[in-house]
Parts: structure tokens; sequence; C-alpha cells
């Protein structure tokens, strides 16, 4: 798997999944795509665990940007049969909602009812969410660089050959010279 697939998945996960979420999605709408900015900062905080150098802001955006992307992916699969158990309470909620709002024309109760169950306008908003959750999850990756930064050395030039240091070797202690042949007795 490569590098930077498996944190852009995790992050991915973390987007999707509390985006679909009923009541769980609203700090995406609330506090400008929070869920998303923290899959991006997850994903680039997985993503500096998994190497041994400091990552830089590219790679951090990169991430992001995947998690992003899976992310608005598994929101848009998953938001599918949510809607469709979720769908019916949210319809008479608004149409109440719209009912006590004497400000509300007809022609505008109408308009809205197409569009919610316009398929064109389903689809046009899991394009939106892709594009907006991309770059926020791009956002997101970089603030996560920014905050998990560690005291790492950088990463070599690419193309660079990594010689280790060759151990220290101490000088040859002097030898000392042999000692002198005994003397020769004469018997």
């Amino acid at each position: 798997m490569s590098e930077r697939l498996q944190p852009a998945i995790w992050g991915g996960l973390f987007i999707g999944v509390l985006s679909a979420l009923p009541f769980v999605n609203l700090p995406n709408y609330c506090c400008c795509c929070l869920w998303v900015l923290v899959g991006g900062a997850l994903a680039a905080y997985l993503r500096q665990q998994n190497t041994p150098y400091q990552i830089d802001a590219a790679e951090g955006a990169i991430v992001g940007l995947m998690a992003g992307a899976i992310g608005g992916v598994i929101y848009s699969i998953l938001s599918i049969p949510l809607q469709m158990f979720v769908g019916p309470m949210l319809e008479q909620w608004t149409e109440r909602m719209m009912s006590n709002n004497p400000d509300v024309t007809p022609e505008m109760r109408d308009m809205f009812q197409r569009l919610s169950t316009s398929s064109g306008a389903r689809l046009l908003s899991v394009l939106v969410t892709l594009v907006v959750d991309s770059i926020f999850g791009m956002l997101g990756g970089l603030i996560g660089v920014a905050i998990f930064k560690r005291n790492l050395p950088p990463p070599p030039p690419p193309g660079t050959i990594d010689i280790p240091p060759s151990p220290i070797v101490p000088p040859p202690s002097p030898i000392a010279p042999p000692p002198p042949p005994p003397a020769a007795v004469d018997i």
C-alpha cells in the first residue's frame, strides 16, 4: 500500500462517516467544514508518524487532498441510505417550518419540494461535496503539518545515497621491539 494511501484512507473514513451522520454533521455546516479539516489534519499526522523525516507542506497538502476526496466519496455512499431513513422525517420538519412561516409563498414551497426530490440536484450535491471536501481536506493537511511538526532532520535531496560513516578505528599501538636474543654462554 502506498505510503500516502493508508493515512488518506483513515482521514477519509473520519471525514465520510462523521459528515454523513445526522446531527453529528452539524459542525461541518456551523464551523466551516470542521470534520473535513480535522480529517485532513489526521491524515497529515498519520503520514508524519509513518516517516523518519519531517514531512513538508506539499506532502501534507497531498495527503489531505486525498483524504478529502476519499471522505467525499464515503459521505456520498453513506448518505444515500441515511437519507432514505431520515429523509421523510426531515421533509415533514421542513414542511412544518414552511407552513408556519407566512413569508413563504406557495411557489417557493413547490420549488423547494421539486429541488429536494430532483436527482439532478443530488448529483450536483455529490460533485460539490467532492470538490469542497477535497479543498478543505487539503487545508486540513496543511494545518496538520504545522501543528504536528517534529524536530527531525529534513529528508535528503533526491538521488542522494546514504553512506553511513565509517567506524573510527584507533591507531595501532606501537609495537614493542622483540626482546634481544639470549646471549650465548660459552662453557
